[in-house]
């Protein structure tokens, strides 16, 4: 059943791509090592800056792109042949200079969610053979991308990661009050998305299914309902090529299924995360009267009126081991995390 995964020009040996978990989770080291390992590996674009050494404090635009292609060089240092790609979220306000950067760091795959990219192909039209694959939750949203790109530009996606909001972690392409109704059919729109390309193109497209895998149990049933391969992200978190802090992955190993909930995002959307220490994260801004410093997001709600708390500056403090009063994404199956152990360890389990 398990079969190499072609998405555009790129054939990976397995059917798995790294999910990209921004701030700082899955930087070079960790793309590197899953894309060593016969996967895709993708490093996270959103607050890359932080914690690294481009970023002065007042530089952040200039540093993202800076550590961004840093860490594709890193990764591409690990695993010289092979795929290794970027997630990009549309939301981000420097979303164009990034994909810039990243096709000039030479990501072979822009995977891009948190919005529509439907501008994606134009920005990336010198670079044909760098695969482009959109995250959606539904059928419309895929085709709504597909239609867009096949008459503007006369292109269509590489693959598309069908996303499960009822399971995947940090934000999530629904609306809060559609998460958890028991509704929401992940492999019936994995199945839909690819009968709509066959209708409607003629042309079979890779269908990705993220959210929810944890295990080869997860893997060999989403491939029998449909999926051409998985996405996961949290399941890499506990490894020791992850560039989380120690006491980040800790906070995995220690939550309980009760622990992890949803929140709603500055950036408009529902997020996924342990909530244990949730009052300490809005109270840390409050008591350093920390305006908006970067202006990451292109909407945001403690950007533009002070509400909720700076995301970026939570997602990095707990980056850097702080998980009292920084925000720690996840999926719902971040409490099956019992110890640290490696990507190859994870690729015996899921191919061995």
């Amino acid at each position: 059943m398990v079969k190499p995964l072609k998405i555009g020009k790129h054939t990976v040996r397995y059917p798995l791509i790294q999910g990209g978990m921004g701030v700082r989770i899955s930087g070079g080291n960790l793309a590197g090592h899953v894309a060593k390992c016969g996967g895709v590996g993708l490093v996270a674009s959103a607050g890359i800056a932080l914690n690294s050494e481009h970023y002065t404090g007042t530089n952040y635009f200039q540093a993202e792109t800076q550590a961004f292609q840093a860490e594709l060089r890193k990764a591409r240092a690990i695993s010289p042949d092979g795929i290794i790609g970027v997630n990009v979220m549309v939301a981000l306000s420097d979303f164009a200079p990034l994909v810039q950067a990243a096709i000039e760091a030479g990501a072979q795959v822009i995977v891009c969610g948190a919005g529509l990219p439907l501008s994606l192909p134009e920005l990336t039209s010198h670079a044909p053979d760098v695969a482009l694959v959109p995250i959606a939750s539904s059928v419309r949203a895929a085709q709504l991308i597909a239609r867009t790109w096949e008459k503007r530009y006369h292109r269509l996606p590489d693959a598309v990661v069908v996303e499960d909001p009822d399971t995947a972690g940090g934000h999530l392409g629904e609306k809060m009050e559609n998460i958890g109704t028991g509704e929401y059919d992940q492999y019936a729109t994995v199945r839909g998305v690819k009968q709509f390309f066959l209708d409607e193109y003629h042309t079979e497209v890779p269908v990705i299914a993220a959210g929810g895998i944890w295990d080869r149990a997860d893997l060999e049933h989403a491939l029998a309902e449909g999926a051409d391969g998985v996405q996961m992200a949290s399941r890499f978190v506990c490894t020791e090529e992850c560039d989380a802090a120690d006491e980040f992955k800790q906070a995995y190993l220690d939550c309980k299924k009760d622990d992890i909930g949803l929140l709603m995002s500055p950036a408009g959307l529902p997020g996924r995360a342990i909530l244990k220490n949730i009052g300490n994260i809005r109270q840390y801004d409050l008591d350093h009267s920390s305006p908006c410093r970067m202006g990451c997001l292109k909407k945001c709600s403690y950007k533009e009126s002070g509400e909720r708390f700076c995301i970026v500056t939570a997602l990095d403090r707990a980056q850097r081991g702080d998980i009292d009063t920084g925000l720690v994404f996840c999926g719902t199956n971040a409490w099956k995390s019992d110890k640290i152990t490696t990507v190859q360890a994870i690729f015996d389990e899921l191919f061995g």
